[in-house]
């Protein structure tokens, strides 16, 4: 049997879909920087510090751990797990509220998987929430959101979509702060969204894999607000710079605890169990008893720095952007400058990011990969492209608390030079 026959027994729901958009540049840029293109790699969105040395040492210890765990995680790092976010949230869960993936994406897709309801998505968020559903079957609704609530999904929306069917099963993401957009929810607008999806009865996904690097340190969950509808999606790849770890957890409510054993059934059949050493390492990063908040402190700093800068080039520049709240995105909408694009037939947000990279050596992915029209012009920058472990050792060396231009140029010097470019080749459309 030929390629193009085997072609037409793909699953329907598989058929002609992409590489995931992150992946997808980073492979992209690693082919160009393997060619002798000098490559600014603003694209993947992959944490540049280093695991917490603590963290690495537990997994040196218990290297040796070979035997398959339960399905549902190791119950220490379970009860790990817990009582953070019992210290961090305030929020009442027991190990056995908790199951331990090989990252949070598996878990999504399991999720989805097990719960028969449509997938609701704010627009812009992530790559693979829309396509995860896809490759399932579930219908996906993009929910609207505008720049001038800074991308974020306002209740009334939220409301004003679900009015018409107010029973049908739904689930909806929410993450925070946020991929592509940096922003998160204030206390007062979490409020108002979980009373509606109180109202409509949504199982809500908190997808809070960013939440320990919110700039100020003051992340709050919506799963205070609407506890009992409220899943908690977490891990280490991001506030832990562990993404290649694969570790993901979800806290359920005890009114989810149907959805919780159904998830671990498939699971069983699937992963069987995530990676015993990382399990067992992990409990050092939840538990309590080291202290990592002078490493997230200095992580936040870097990060906050960074982005403060970057925003305020961009608006010199004349380049619309929303300052992120934390995490290490940013979502630039460069349609101020459509004209002059549309001079050189460039209408889109992908042929943008195209000529960029060709012309620049800047990566990044365009809006359309998250959920906006490709003709808006917006982008997702993701400002990675840096030494995290030589950016740490910088600002503890000197105790710094905030950063000059110049401190970033030691820490940093990659992204503000693709930032730089970037900037130049838009002042240069006239």
């Amino acid at each position: 049997m030929n390629p193009a026959q085997h072609q037409q027994y793909l699953n329907l729901n598989v058929r002609g879909l992409p590489v995931s958009a992150t992946l997808g540049i980073n492979e992209a840029s690693n082919r160009l920087i393997a060619e002798g293109r000098t490559i600014c790699k603003l694209g993947l969105g992959q944490s540049p510090f280093p695991v917490p040395e603590a963290v690495v040492a537990a997994l040196r210890e218990h290297a040796g751990q070979k035997d398959y765990l339960p399905v549902r995680g190791l119950e220490r790092l379970r009860e790990a797990v817990a009582s953070y976010y019992d210290r961090r949230q305030q929020l009442d869960f027991a190990a056995e509220d908790i199951i331990i993936g090989p990252g949070s994406k598996e878990l999504m897709f399991i999720l989805q998987l097990v719960y028969y309801g449509d997938l609701l998505i704010p627009a812009p968020s992530w790559v693979s929430y829309a396509p995860q559903a896809q490759i399932i079957g579930r219908h996906v609704h993009w929910l609207p959101t505008q720049a001038e609530n800074r991308w974020l999904l306002t209740a009334e929306d939220l409301d004003r979509f679900c009015a018409s069917d107010p029973n049908r099963p739904r689930i909806i993401i929410l993450n925070y702060p946020n991929n592509p957009t940096g922003c998160s929810y204030s206390v007062e607008q979490m409020k108002q969204l979980a009373e509606a999806a109180r109202r409509y009865r949504i199982i809500l996904l908190s997808d809070e894999i960013y939440g320990e690097l919110r700039f100020d340190g003051q992340h709050h969950s919506i799963a205070r607000y609407y506890p009992e509808g409220t899943i908690i999606a977490s891990g280490l790849s991001k506030w832990a710079g562990a993404g290649g770890w694969r570790l993901g957890t979800f806290a359920f409510p005890r009114e989810l605890s149907w959805l919780r054993e159904s998830m671990a059934v498939v699971a069983s059949e699937t992963f069987t169990a995530t990676s015993a050493p990382i399990q067992y390492a992990a409990v050092t990063a939840f538990d309590g008893s080291h202290d990592l908040e002078p490493y997230l402190q200095s992580s936040r700093l870097v990060l906050r720095e960074l982005a403060e800068w970057i925003v305020a080039r961009f608006h010199a520049t004349g380049i619309d952007v929303a300052c992120p709240d934390g995490g290490f995105y940013m979502l630039p909408d460069f349609s101020n400058f459509t004209a002059a694009l549309r001079a050189r037939g460039i209408e889109t947000g992908s042929k943008l990011a195209a000529t960029i990279l060709e012309e620049t050596g800047v990566a990044f992915l365009s809006g359309n990969n998250f959920g906006r029209p490709d003709d808006e012009l917006t982008a997702r920058i993701a400002f990675v492209d840096f030494d995290g472990a030589a950016a740490l050792n910088y600002v503890d060396e000197r105790g710094l608390t905030s950063l000059s231009e110049a401190d970033l140029r030691q820490c940093c010097e990659r992204v503000l030079d693709g930032i730089d470019s970037l900037c130049d080749w838009f002042k240069a459309l006239g």
